[in-house]
């Protein structure tokens, strides 16, 4: 079953003169219980597809289907049971006056669960930090720890396919193998399917099955992991990207 199928997507900003294409006719497909790629050099469109399929950028044309449902562009409440996005600065992403146990139970309040306060704590267990965080504030964790309850937080309302916007990116290196580490265990604990963006090609080639290479708003080439690791990629760009890895 696919979980996610991208057709024809185009987003832009803006409009009239100074209107900017950021994806143009991008294409992509991702099974249930796949990881898939987007990689490209930054400004390539790689995060406004996400965006878009959250509902965070609001001009879009195309079709965006998720478990074979028609996403249009208002979502409804269902939509975010079942699509949830880690973004790439857990600091900014996180209400620096609420508590770990706030941003959690509020999620968890948000989508209609009971048992709030045994769900936080295994919602802190599943993410490798414990009770002992759950009244912590943002400006008491370490980046690695910020995210980590980013994460929590995305997975609060048990959905099925996770957006992660370079994750690791705003992370320490020696913190960064940690984090990626905990999304490869979270997603065969819960079947999770996962789109991750990143830039770094090594990151990819852990954590996706397949990878799509974006250059300048565009799809240029879907790959297979094994052929990246084996620098196989038929697409000039694609080549030069692999290159550029080593």
């Amino acid at each position: 079953m696919k979980m996610l199928e991208v057709q024809d997507l185009n987003v832009w900003f803006g409009s009239h003169r100074d209107r900017v294409d950021a994806v143009k006719h991008a294409t992509f497909d991702v099974a249930q219980g796949e990881s898939f790629g987007l990689v490209g050099e930054s400004g390539s469109g790689k995060s406004t597809i996400l965006r878009a399929i959250t509902g965070l950028a609001p001009d879009w044309s195309g079709n965006i289907m998720v478990e074979g449902q028609v996403i249009g562009h208002k979502r409804p409440k269902s939509f975010f049971k079942t699509v949830q996005m880690v973004f790439q600065d857990p600091y900014a992403s996180l209400h620096p006056r609420h508590s770990v146990d706030q941003v959690l139970g509020e999620t968890l309040h948000l989508h209609g669960f009971k048992d709030i306060d045994a769900r936080v704590v295994r919602l802190l267990d599943d993410v490798g930090l414990g009770q002992k965080f759950r009244f912590r504030y943002p400006h008491q964790l370490s980046g690695g720890q910020r995210q980590r309850v980013a994460i929590a937080r995305a997975l609060a309302p048990e959905p099925d396919l996770l957006l992660l916007d370079e994750p690791t990116s705003a992370l320490d290196v020696s913190v960064q193998a940690e984090i990626l580490n905990l999304l490869a265990d979270l997603r065969t604990e819960h079947n999770l399917t996962y789109v991750m963006v990143s830039h770094d090609l090594s990151v990819v080639g852990h954590m996706c099955d397949r990878l799509a290479v974006m250059k300048d708003g565009e799809i240029v080439e879907v790959l297979d992991v094994d052929v990246l690791r084996h620098m196989n990629a038929e697409h000039p760009y694609s080549r030069q990207l692999l290159e550029a890895s080593l």
